[in-house]
């Protein structure tokens, strides 16, 4: 009888020991839009949002890892890699900080991964405008595969699984309250915010502070001049 073949059970690695980000501006994309996703969703508590982690979404078979997904029906939760047998739920929602480099995966393998697991929406960003012609696009997924969602005139995409638009600003990529038009604050943003409330707040306490002194000042100066003394 001959040898038994040695059954080795498959890695489902971690990191692919890449650097998370082609270049600053895509870095920056990754960031902003995976934050401001969050804070999006912060109350909603079976929506998670994650970032350049493994996707695995067959089992024994090498993953992906999308630059942004968010997931409807999963706690909110670190995860180190995210199986689909064992969560149970896809990615509804994939952007890809997309480069002169990773096209070929982006608009090839990847999407076709994607739309095969249900992903609802793929968006594309090229921040640098490399070769994504315009740098922002998005698929919606139908009974015939991705088609093209329309962009407005100013270049946003509305995403109707997230009740977002995602809007080109300079290099980096916003995104707005499609129902009220509101644009979520970059981290910066929010804090220049914090610090501008917290001036405008110790403005007010000194005014306060300004005029109870002067109202006792007065009252001071009435009661004196009643009885007349001085």
């Amino acid at each position: 009888m001959g040898a038994m073949p040695l059954q080795h059970d498959f890695h489902y690695r971690e990191s692919d020991g890449q650097p998370m980000a082609e270049t600053s501006s895509h870095w920056n994309v990754m960031v902003d839009t995976v934050l401001a996703l969050r804070r999006w969703y912060r109350d909603t508590p079976d929506v998670w949002v994650g970032s350049n982690l493994y996707f695995y979404y067959k089992e024994r078979t090498p993953g992906v890892a999308p630059d942004v997904m968010v997931v409807r029906g999963v706690a909110k939760r670190e995860r180190r890699t995210f199986k689909l047998w064992e969560e149970g739920h896809a990615p509804f929602f994939v952007l890809e900080a997309t480069s002169e480099s990773t096209q070929g995966k982006d608009q090839g393998k990847n999407k076709a991964i994607y739309a095969s697991v249900g992903v609802e929406e793929y968006v594309l960003y090229d921040p640098l405008g490399e070769y994504l012609k315009p740098r922002l696009q998005g698929f919606r997924l139908t009974a015939r595969g991705y088609q093209p969602i329309q962009r407005a005139i100013d270049g946003s995409l509305s995403s109707t699984t997230t009740g977002l638009l995602f809007r080109p600003e300079g290099e980096r990529l916003r995104l707005v309250d499609a129902a009220t038009n509101t644009p979520l604050l970059w981290d910066e943003e929010i804090e220049s915010a914090r610090q501008l409330a917290e001036q405008r707040a110790e403005a007010a306490e000194q005014r306060a502070e300004q005029e109870a002194a002067a109202r006792r000042a007065l009252e001071a100066e009435l009661a004196r001049l009643r009885t007349g003394r001085g």
